[in-house]
């Protein structure tokens, strides 16, 4: 006699009830089981020639930072020594200009900005469309 343990659980994925709650056998599996497939060979890894990594690195230098260098000592070479800058003072130009005072406002301090200069719907816009409308708001003001 078998067990009653066999009769009672049938595997779950060998039987199909139809309509009339008659169990019939699966003729496939419900999920597919995945093809093995061959392991990957991996190709072994060389290591570069020492010589060749030092010359890579000096390409890199000659490529880089040569040009670099030149160009700074010529732009130096084309400014007049007794001047000292053509570039007015950050803190000057900060108040000044309109567009670097946006710039460096957080988006909270653009916001209480918007309200202070009584933009409406200021809440609701992203901060490059709000300095947008800063920007203009400053220029009609001068």
């Amino acid at each position: 006699m078998r067990s009653p343990s066999k009769i009672c659980s049938p595997e779950p994925a060998a039987i199909v009830f139809s309509r009339f709650n008659q169990p019939r056998p699966l003729e496939t599996p419900l999920v597919p089981e995945p093809s093995p497939q061959p392991p990957k060979q991996q190709r072994p890894l060389h290591p570069m020639p020492r010589g060749l990594v030092e010359l890579y690195g000096l390409l890199a230098v000659l490529i880089v930072l040569v040009p670099e260098w030149l160009a700074s000592g010529a732009l130096a070479s084309f400014q007049d020594p007794a001047e000292d800058s053509q570039l007015p003072a950050p803190a000057a130009a900060w108040r000044r200009v309109p567009e670097l005072m946006l710039a460096a406002l957080s988006f909270a301090q653009l916001r209480q900005l918007a309200q202070q200069e009584r933009l409406w719907g200021y809440g609701r816009q992203r901060r490059d469309e709000l300095s947008e409308r800063l920007l203009k708001r400053l220029r009609q003001r001068r």
